[in-house]
C-alpha cells in the first residue's frame, strides 16, 4: 500500500463533487500497472479509458468512491488540489522505500548515456530525479532519503512551475539499491515499472 500511496502522491488527485460524493483517482498511461494497483487495493471498480490522438497516449483512470479512504488520505496530509501544497506523509521507515518507488514511478526519471561525446574519451553517466510542483515536498523527501544513505542530491527550479530533486551517478545507484534491492521485495508480487528499473540495470551492464 505504501507504493500505491507514493504513486498517488505523484499521479493521483482527490475530488468532492456537488452532491457530496468523495472520490480519489489515479490517471496514467500504464494500463497494466493500474490494473495491478487495482488488485492491491482490492478494488472492483472499472478502469476507464480516454482515447489519445496522434501526439498523446491513451489515459487510463481508476476512480474510487470512498469517504473513508478520502478521509484517510486527508489524515496523511493530502487534500484536493494538492499539487502545490503536498508534504511527505508519515510513512514507517520499513515501508518508505515502497513509497519512494511508487513516487518515482509516477514523477521520477532516470537517464543513462554518454557525455563529452566530441572528446576522445566519452564519459558514461547515470542520473536520476524526482519532480514536483511543491519544493517543500522535494526538500523533505531529500531529508528523509539522507537517513537511508543518499547524502547528496540537490533541488533545482525547472523552466515551468516545478522543481526537480536530482542525483548523480553514485547516489543514483544508492537509490536503485534502496528501491529495488530490498530483501523484502518480491519482483513477482511487488509493484514497480520495469522500464525505469531497466535503465539502472542498463548502466550496470555498460559500465567498465
Amino acid at each position: 500500500m505504501a507504493y500505491v500511496l507514493g504513486f498517488f502522491a505523484a499521479d493521483g488527485y482527490m475530488t468532492l463533487n456537488k452532491r457530496g460524493a468523495y472520490f480519489w483517482n489515479i490517471q496514467i498511461t500504464e494500463r497494466e500497472l493500474l490494473q495491478m494497483i487495482k488488485v492491491v487495493i482490492n478494488s472492483h471498480h472499472k478502469i476507464s479509458v480516454r482515447k489519445g490522438n496522434g501526439r498523446e497516449k491513451e489515459l487510463y483512470r481508476l476512480q474510487i468512491g470512498s469517504k473513508e479512504m478520502f478521509n484517510d488520505l486527508q489524515n496523511l496530509g493530502f487534500i484536493p488540489g494538492k499539487t502545490y501544497s503536498m508534504a511527505v506523509p508519515s510513512v514507517p521507515a520499513k515501508f518508505f522505500r515502497d513509497f519512494v518507488r511508487g513516487y518515482f514511478d509516477g514523477d521520477g526519471n532516470v537517464w543513462v548515456g554518454y557525455t563529452h561525446r566530441n572528446r576522445c574519451t566519452r564519459l558514461l553517466t547515470l542520473s536520476s530525479s524526482f519532480t514536483s510542483c511543491s519544493r517543500a515536498f522535494l526538500d523533505e523527501l531529500r531529508c528523509r532519503l539522507r537517513l537511508f544513505g543518499l547524502i547528496s542530491g540537490s533541488v533545482y527550479t525547472g523552466k515551468g512551475k516545478f522543481f526537480r530533486l536530482k542525483y548523480s551517478v553514485r547516489s543514483s545507484m544508492k537509490l536503485y539499491d534502496f528501491m529495488y534491492n530490498s530483501p523484502h521485495l518480491i519482483p513477482s508480487r511487488d509493484l514497480f515499472l520495469d522500464r525505469k528499473k531497466s535503465v539502472f540495470e542498463r548502466y550496470l551492464k555498460m559500465r567498465p
